[in-house]
């Protein structure tokens, strides 16, 4: 399963996927973390100190690396550089293994608090009024785009603030995506945005209450955004001890709060995926960015009776 935690900044949901991530990999289920946020902060989530974290290998630094193994011997994309963030599979091209041996995994995939983890990298200096956060991100979408992963396997990712996650279609890739929200009306106010573009494209979004003090915190939540609210999170000792740099292992965590996790991940296991649907949003996201900016020979690229699965 492939999933992703949105939500307002500030409400949690780097938080609530490192406890998820960790929740998953407690329960002994393989498990590949991507921090894809341009605030990069899930790796200190998981317990790794800031310095350390700073020194991870990005993503978007090995793109040349990851666009040649992905590519393979796919005959519709001459070479490596040809290839943009949103290019499809097709025959030829090289489908990952959630565990598995490969130069990317080597490059980029370290283990953080019993997580396998990789993160995009940050928005460095050298990008300031040149290039968009996006195209780090790009290399995380081309991963999803020939991630073939298998029952009770997960992918994690943290996703960008808000509605930035629209900017590419990244937020098609996933399985379900768990709008954080905390019990206000800003938050709820990004919920009602978020939900109003994932659900012309068929994108499952299930809300996950944060910073939850009692029945009037829940009241307030049902009212606003009805049957969406799955589960909750309360206010947390474990959680606050972790924002100060002492994170605790999961089985620490507050009773109820890790039936909440266990929650997210029967919501996770309840959906089957379609492929062929699957594959048909990264066509048609392809195609839009083929015709927008990156040049509609671009269209080339497309395997039309290809399914990854």
């Amino acid at each position: 399963m492939k999933v992703a935690f949105v939500g307002k900044g500030g409400s949690g949901k780097t938080t609530l996927a490192s406890l998820f991530a960790s929740h998953l990999s407690a329960e002994g289920h393989p498990l590949l973390a991507i921090d894809a946020d341009i605030n990069q902060h899930l790796a200190v989530a998981l317990g790794m100190s800031e310095e350390d974290a700073a020194r991870l290998p990005a993503l978007g630094r090995h793109l040349p690396l990851i666009k040649e193994h992905l590519r393979g011997a796919n005959p519709r994309i001459p070479d490596a550089a040809g290839m943009i963030k949103t290019t499809p599979p097709g025959r030829g091209s090289r489908l990952l293994r959630l565990a598995e041996d490969n130069p990317i995994y080597d490059a980029c995939v370290r283990t953080v608090g019993g997580v396998r983890l990789a993160v995009t990298g940050p928005f460095g200096d050298d990008d300031i009024g040149v290039s968009c956060y996006h195209s780090k991100v790009g290399a995380t979408e081309l991963l999803l785009n020939h991630l073939v992963d298998r029952p009770d396997e997960y992918v994690v990712v943290d996703m960008t603030a808000g509605a930035d996650s629209f900017a590419s279609g990244l937020f098609t890739r996933f399985d379900l995506t768990f709008l954080v929200c905390e019990p206000t009306v800003r938050s709820v106010g990004v919920y009602r945005q978020y939900v109003g573009h994932a659900r012309d494209f068929g994108v499952r979004v299930a809300v996950v209450g944060n910073k939850v003090d009692g029945p009037e915190d829940i009241a307030f939540l049902r009212e606003r955004v009805g049957d969406d609210l799955l589960t909750w999170i309360g206010r947390s000792a474990h959680v606050r001890a972790a924002e100060r740099g002492h994170v605790r292992p999961i089985a620490e965590l507050e009773p109820e709060n890790r039936r909440a996790l266990h929650t997210l991940r029967e919501a996770a296991d309840r959906v089957r995926r379609d492929w062929a649907a699957y594959q048909r949003l990264a066509v048609e996201f392809h195609l839009r960015n083929a015709n927008a900016w990156a040049g509609a020979h671009l269209a080339d690229q497309v395997d039309p009776d290809f399914v990854p699965a």
